[in-house]
């Protein structure tokens, strides 16, 4: 599992404060973890997390790699606002079994089992994350998100990390504007993937890159396609590629 690190937020203001920030609804960790991103002004990607209720508190699980960018971004954003962000010195536990009762059911998919917040860390962890990520479409930080990313581009939709219902927040209007007025040319998709071809790996149909392989587990991967150049016939490196559920 990639390293995270959890933050506590904490003050009279830190619902507020959150709500007019991030993708989707704050007050959902009332009924438990809630799936979401920090946007740029122009809709591009900065991180995603995910946050839950401890107490009046409110907890922030995201990637270590980004733990010092959000606490510089959200202690810009916070101006006069009564929050506090500090470390939890809390680990976060993932599983597949029965949900234990600090669990919390992971909001992405229900194949993903739960996540936990507690103080020493996980030793063990036998689940191959992505294998799971492959076969649900879940995007991971710095591979399917990047700062070139736009969050319906990478199916945020499907996973539940956006509201369209809950009112502004930074980079909402270019969001919404892709959701309501546009139709993607772009996206995360799965396929399938005969032969040898590393993540990273552009995808090609005839002369014109169609796209990039990301993540792999075995015969099938995530990819990021150029809907209009993904047609026929695609390769990467020494491989097939087929777009799985496209209908071509």
């Amino acid at each position: 599992m990639p390293e995270r690190h959890v933050f506590r937020l904490a003050g009279d203001d830190t619902r507020s404060f959150l709500q007019g920030l991030v993708t989707n609804d704050v007050n959902g960790i009332d009924d438990g973890l809630v799936y979401a991103a920090l946007l740029t002004p122009q809709g591009k990607y900065l991180a995603d997390f995910f946050l839950s209720a401890a107490g009046d508190d409110v907890l922030l699980d995201a990637s270590s790699s980004q733990a010092d960018m959000l606490r510089t971004r959200l202690s810009m954003y916070k101006l006069r606002a009564d929050v506090t962000i500090a470390d939890a010195e809390l680990f976060v536990h993932r599983g597949l079994d029965d949900r234990p009762p600090d669990g919390m059911n992971d909001p992405r998919h229900p194949a993903l089992g739960w996540r936990a917040y507690r103080p020493e860390p996980q030793t063990t962890d036998e689940v191959d994350w992505t294998a799971l990520r492959v076969a649900h479409m879940i995007p991971e930080t710095g591979i399917e998100l990047t700062p070139d990313t736009f969050i319906l581009e990478a199916g945020f939709e499907a996973i539940k990390g956006v509201d369209f219902r809950k009112g502004c927040y930074v980079g909402q209007e270019v969001t919404a504007r892709m959701k309501h007025k546009t139709s993607l040319r772009k996206g995360l998709v799965r396929v399938a993937v005969a032969g040898d071809a590393k993540p990273g790996t552009p995808i090609m149909t005839a002369d014109k890159v169609a796209g990039t392989l990301l993540s792999r587990h075995a015969d099938h991967a995530i990819a990021y396609l150029r809907f209009d150049r993904a047609q026929g016939q695609m390769t990467a490196g020494g491989a097939e590629v087929t777009w799985e559920g496209a209908g071509n």
